[in-house]
């Protein structure tokens, strides 16, 4: 072949080679931009000439992970983990997948060994937290709670979970200092005064219970459990305005409003 037939060849060639190339920089902004598809073509074309680029395979699985392609995103999470095996990130994609699939301890695993490796990321230790309540584990998940508010003490999560992790390990007391500070920060949770008013009743502060609940049934007059307990809360000291609020919550299916209906007929 003459060196004039040659050179289409190898040009042809090498435009099928540039348009293999990608530029991570692209793919980056295709990424942050939402562009999850668009991303992981360009990543493809990174990763075509470089299939060991960690931060392409990062961004991939995470593309990957929006577009809840979940087989794939893991797929790249344990290449760089094969890789990389210290990768805090791809464990904690690992650990996130397994949350949404409500595969708590799997969850628990991956994030646990994300966070030995990276323990200072405040989202890893704020999800492994919630997974450690999810599997009962109260007492280290107040622990990893203690260091996210160390690390970002005006966040208001590690706070409302700290409440949970106390009350279920029967913490009043911790349940509502953890409620208290939460509510400084988000007033407007209803979840976090129905729970802190829970915990104010366990601890015998009726008046300040009824209160919270007072909070939460101004806003969701439906809220039977709150309701109930708010009866519970006044039935010695207003016994008939008590009665007649377990009573409708007793008639909208209240468990606690069933089991305690009885009391009002030693009042009447």
């Amino acid at each position: 072949m003459s060196r004039s037939a040659a050179f289409p060849t190898i040009l042809g060639i090498l435009l099928v080679i540039s348009s293999c190339i990608g530029n991570y920089r692209d793919a980056e902004n295709l990424y942050l931009n939402g562009q999850y598809e668009r991303a992981i073509d360009e990543f493809n074309k990174v990763l075509f000439i470089s299939g060991t680029d960690l931060k392409a395979l990062h961004l991939r699985a995470r593309s990957y992970e929006e577009l809840g392609n979940y087989p794939e995103a893991l797929a790249d999470y344990r290449k760089i983990l094969a890789l990389s095996p210290t990768h805090a990130q791809a464990y904690a994609g690992i650990g996130k997948i397994a949350w949404e699939q409500n595969d708590l301890k799997t969850a628990e695993k991956n994030l646990l060994l994300a966070a030995m490796h990276d323990p200072k990321d405040y989202d890893i230790l704020l999800l492994l937290s919630r997974s450690m309540i999810k599997n009962g584990r109260y007492k280290s998940a107040v622990e990893f709670l203690e260091e996210t508010i160390r690390l970002k003490p005006e966040e208001p999560m590690p706070h409302f979970y700290m409440g949970i992790a106390m009350a279920y390990s029967g913490d009043g007391l911790g349940t509502i200092v953890s409620f208290n500070k939460y509510l400084e920060i988000e007033p407007d949770n209803l979840t976090a005064n129905y729970n802190r008013g829970f915990a104010l009743m366990k601890l015998g502060y009726r008046e300040w219970a009824v209160e919270d609940f007072d909070r939460v049934l101004e806003e969701n007059p439906k809220h039977y459990e709150a309701l109930a307990r708010r009866a519970l809360c006044l039935i010695e000291k207003n016994p008939r305005q008590a009665c007649f609020d377990l009573e409708t919550a007793a008639l909208n299916g209240n468990p606690l409003a069933k089991a305690n209906l009885q009391r009002c007929a030693a009042t009447r």
